[in-house]
């Protein structure tokens, strides 16, 4: 445990903030704390971009490996390998904590969003006068706010109310959330018309809230929200299925992020995914506000509106079918620097793998990078990395280069990488003279 600013671990005599006990002050970097998890985090990544830069500039080699090219890239590799692991964890930590206290927020959005509808309802009120329509919308949120509670807290762990839409590689699935949002409107609206219902009294009121249900009248809700949550399983299916045949490279993130909704998993914006989010979004203010006013029935949303719906919905979908692919080696060459002489592939040579697809979306991080493997005859040679400002200079998503191991059998042998989401390439062969 890292203690903190003065005293005990994680703070003061009394190990607390403000005086309470038990607590960690704001320096804190144990990770035990949702506050030291993230601030550890931070520092370990400031850290370590200090480290790479400075190794890429040279500076804090050992004497004993700098008269070396081939031993200092070995040892800086090395040092930033077991750097990153450190981070990776700290990141690690992190998510766990932020998750843990995200159903708080969850939460909290949620009985902030029923004392917006409260305060709007008593102000459009004014002048109208309080009907049961706004008595019935008013339990109906209650009673919502009340279930998405207790749903973030049997998942508190997890996300809270956010955990049905984190998919398995720990980011917020577009998908889920584009249903989950079309779901929560319509159990709402159904909500409303049984306490409407429930407060009626008149024989033709009761009926005509009943006719409220009928298909006529809700057929372009009902069918997008079919078609929505048919989108949602199917694409859980494909994403599974392509990455299971390796097709698809998917690594976890360290944490969920609003921004997964509207990105690919390297974190640039995807418009598939965009289109589908602003475009369901419109619809579903559309509905809300047809609900609000016509409460007396489920929101007819217009044909043309939901078929736009539908045909963002297949836009989406195509773009799940068509994203990724198999890395792929194109060509191996010696690696050859200035002045050297021209040679066929030795044994202790540095050999330049050409090809795509090498570093996965999301794995442009140091600890990611540094799992990468190529195999080389029946040798697993781990890609060194090679840092530069900024960033690294090997490996990179179309250019890997690594030595051939003095453990190599002259002759015809196979090269073959393993990307850090265990995707294997197509074999590849060389020939390895004496």
């Amino acid at each position: 445990m890292v203690t903190g600013r003065s005293g005990g671990p994680g703070g003061g005599p009394g190990g607390g903030v403000g005086g309470e006990p038990g607590g960690h002050e704001g320096g804190c970097t144990c990770g035990d704390c949702p506050h030291g998890a993230r601030a550890g985090h931070r520092r370990a990544v400031a850290a370590f971009l200090a480290k790479r830069d400075a190794l890429a500039s040279g500076q804090g080699l050992p004497a004993g490996v700098a008269h070396s090219a081939s031993a200092s890239r070995q040892w800086v590799s090395d040092e930033l390998t077991q750097a990153a692991d450190a981070v990776a964890e700290r990141g690690r930590l992190e998510g766990e904590a932020w998750l843990g206290r995200l159903w708080r927020y969850t939460a909290y959005t949620v009985w902030t969003g029923v004392v917006v509808l409260l305060l709007v309802q008593a102000l459009t009120a004014i002048g109208a006068g309080w009907t049961a329509a706004r008595t019935a919308g008013l339990l109906a949120a209650v009673v919502s706010a009340g279930l998405l509670t207790g749903a973030a807290w049997l998942h508190r762990a997890r996300g809270g109310a956010l955990a049905p839409v984190i998919g398995e590689d720990n980011r917020l699935s577009t998908s889920r959330a584009v249903a989950a949002g079309w779901v929560l409107l319509t159990v709402y609206a159904v909500l409303v018309l049984v306490g409407q219902l429930a407060a009626a009294s008149a024989p033709g009121r009761r009926d005509e809230i009943v006719a409220g249900f009928e298909l006529a009248r809700a057929a372009g809700v009902v069918t997008v929200v079919a078609v929505v949550c048919g989108v949602a399983v199917l694409v859980r299916r494909v994403v599974g299925l392509r990455v299971l045949g390796q097709r698809l490279q998917k690594v976890r993130a360290h944490r969920p992020r609003a921004a997964d909704l509207l990105t690919d998993d390297a974190g640039r914006g995807s418009f598939a995914d965009i289109q589908y989010v602003v475009i369901s979004g419109v619809a579903l203010v559309f509905a809300a506000v047809r609900l609000a006013r016509r409460p007396s029935q489920l929101p007819d949303l217009p044909w043309g509106l939901a078929l736009l719906v539908l045909v963002s919905a297949a836009t989406y979908l195509a773009g799940k079918y068509a994203e990724g692919g198999r890395p792929v080696i194109l060509s191996v060459v010696r690696s050859r620097e200035a002045g050297d002489l021209d040679a066929p592939i030795r044994t202790g040579d540095d050999i330049e793998i050409r090809g795509a697809g090498f570093v996965p979306p999301g794995a442009q991080t140091a600890d990611r990078l540094s799992r990468m493997v190529v195999r080389i005859g029946a040798v697993h040679v781990h890609v060194p990395l090679v840092p530069v400002s900024g960033g690294f200079g090997n490996p990179t998503d179309a250019v890997l280069t690594v030595p051939v191991p003095v453990d190599v059998e002259p002759g015809r042998v196979e090269v073959q990488v393993v990307t850090a989401a265990g995707v294997e390439t197509n074999r590849y062969e060389i020939e390895v003279t004496d």
